[in-house]
């Protein structure tokens, strides 16, 4: 079984940029789909990044443009490069892996945008 956990959350001003880094154990994470979702206070979590394991990526449209998801699997790590933030960007951002999704849920990480 995977265990994931995230970090590089934090407060940025907006149009700051922020990496976060999902960091994964078990051997056969390279064979996993992994997901960036995001849940803001009284609202569902939403799907905003996904990558497969050879690395064709996927974006919400709230996102496109702005958020890049990257993966080494060798390290056994996913990142996801958000640039451009906005207020309304501010959630708490999990990361999520499986053969498909939802998997696996890492604990999350707070990403604050101040206007």
């Amino acid at each position: 079984q995977v265990q994931l956990v995230e970090s590089g959350g934090g407060l940025v001003q907006a149009g700051g940029s922020l990496r976060l880094s999902c960091a994964a154990s078990g051997t056969i994470f390279s064979f996993y789909v992994v997901g960036w979702y995001r849940q803001a206070p009284g609202k569902q979590r939403d799907l905003v990044a996904t990558i497969t394991s050879i690395g064709l990526t996927n974006y919400s449209d709230s996102v496109k443009g702005r958020f890049t998801i990257s993966r080494d699997n060798a390290k056994k790590m996913v990142y996801l490069q958000m640039n451009s933030l906005k207020p309304e960007d501010t959630a708490v951002y999990y990361c999520n892996a499986g053969y498909r999704l939802p998997g696996v849920w890492g604990q999350g990480t707070q990403v604050t945008v101040s206007s």
